[in-house]
């Protein structure tokens, strides 16, 4: 069975800025797939070439096996960059008629309050677009992407300005999405936390370069463990600790971490012997944002 997207050594040049150099990506079917990167890093320039919005300067696109210039193949792609163009003093459900008579859809009335149930915003289809928060904007702007039944959705920030009942109500309708097995997400976001809780898979893209690509159980062992521990005199278990590992950090909680190989056994009883009274410790791991901060500081 084939990919759902593969990319080989995509180019983009504006003038003489080069966006995107030799690009390398590969999206699974069935994957949500994370696109990760700085502001400029050459995201939504990439996500615009996948969609043909915008010519590639060179290297090759196949979606599912074909070139994504294929008229057949372009129908199974839903797009969501930006966002969603909607007029403003129509209804949600009138602008998605609009969108299904663009597309030319059969049983447009049908397909759009299946859509609209999809993505939660059923009970909202009466609601004058612009009256929408931004939450609901969003998930009108998918379900308008959805519309059609497409097998890839190319969706560009849609977790930006959720609150956190929103967000929650994204990551269900994306899990939907896939749960066929057939259908392919590709999600850009900067918000990191949100992202790792649904995605399967990511592309880490830093100066129009793909720096890195893993399934999530991948991050997941590449992401460093450590112990956490908080004591009376932080000053002095600080300098203590110090004289024993190596790797050491104070992180915003103000909790100090140890990356060294340990257990919280091996330290409190370091401490103990020390004369440091631990009032709390356990053991993590750094989730992706911390991974990817990590990255940039190592590319730098």
């Amino acid at each position: 069975m084939s990919n759902a997207v593969e990319i080989s050594n995509l180019c983009k040049n504006f003038g003489s800025k080069q966006a995107v150099c030799n690009l390398n990506m590969t999206v699974p079917m069935g994957a949500i797939y994370g696109f990760i990167g700085e502001n400029g890093s050459g995201k939504s320039t990439t996500e615009k070439m996948i969609c043909g919005l915008i010519p590639n300067d060179g290297g090759t696109i196949k979606l599912y096996g074909r070139d994504y210039t294929d008229i057949d193949v372009r129908a199974k792609m839903g797009v969501l960059i930006e966002s969603p163009g909607c007029f403003p003093s129509l209804t949600v459900f009138d602008n998605m008629m609009i969108q299904a008579a663009n597309l030319d859809i059969a049983n447009a009335e049908q397909e759009v309050i299946k859509v609209l149930k999809k993505v939660r915003m059923e009970g909202a289809a009466g609601n004058k677009y612009k009256n929408c928060s931004l939450g609901m904007k969003q998930r009108v702007g998918i379900a308008m992407a959805l519309l059609g039944d497409p097998m890839l959705l190319v969706l560009d920030e849609p977790l930006n300005g959720l609150d956190a009942d929103g967000m929650r109500i994204m990551r269900e309708v994306f899990l939907d999405i896939i749960s066929d097995g057939k259908r392919s997400i590709i999600v850009s976001s900067h918000l990191l936390g949100e992202l790792q809780k649904v995605a399967t898979h990511y592309g880490i893209i830093r100066h129009g370069k793909m720096i890195c690509q893993m399934t999530a159980s991948q991050l997941d062992a590449s992401c460093r463990t450590y112990v956490a521990l908080k004591a009376k005199d932080m000053n002095k278990t600080k300098m203590i600790l110090g004289c024993k590992y190596s790797r050491m950090e104070l992180d915003e909680a103000e909790y100090i971490r140890i990356y060294d190989q340990t257990t919280t056994e091996q330290v409190v009883s370091y401490l103990y012997e020390q004369g440091i009274c631990v009032t709390e410790v356990f053991t993590d791991k750094i989730g992706l944002e911390e991974y990817y901060i990590d990255l940039m500081k190592e590319g730098k």
